[in-house]
């Protein structure tokens, strides 16, 4: 089994305003960073080599950005997320993105080879904001493991 993630964002100015700058800036070298870190497999992205283009969650306004991978494990997601310039991005996301009082990422184990889509990703973060974290759909601070229905014991998230 291989670990999906989805997080979405809703933009502050649209991409090409000068406020959103900095997080444009940083799209190609974070992505690279991600290509190349241990654990990684796949992520959306069109020709532009991101997924900055791609419209997903509609209902949840127009001006959403969505992020998907599919990681090797929780441990190999969570090293990338919360270190180097990943972190410094996520320290300044409040600059350039608005807050979410609902679920905006969501994690889930998929069979090894499996891409999922956006509509299976919008489905994950609804039940997830609907149910909470179960196998279904998760996050890296309640975990679960591919062969569990309990939460997943042992690994603390630095968030």
């Amino acid at each position: 089994m291989e670990l999906a993630q989805v997080n979405i964002a809703r933009l502050k100015a649209p991409l090409t305003d000068p406020q959103l700058a900095d997080f444009v800036a940083a799209l190609d070298p974070v992505n690279a960073i991600a290509d190349a870190a241990p654990g990684f497999v796949w992520r959306l992205q069109t020709e532009d080599g991101n997924a900055t283009a791609v419209r997903a969650f509609e209902d949840d306004g127009p001006e959403i950005i969505v992020n998907m991978s599919v990681w090797r494990s929780v441990e190999d997601l969570a090293a990338f997320t919360y270190s180097g310039q990943h972190r410094e991005l996520l320290r300044r996301r409040r600059e350039w993105f608005e807050r979410m009082r609902e679920a905006y990422t969501a994690l889930w184990w998929v069979p090894d080879g499996h891409r999922p889509g956006t509509a299976e990703a919008e489905e994950r973060i609804r039940h997830l904001r609907e149910h909470g974290p179960t196998p279904h759909a998760f996050t890296l601070k309640v975990t679960f493991s591919p062969e569990s229905d309990a939460p997943a014991p042992g690994w603390r998230c630095p968030a």
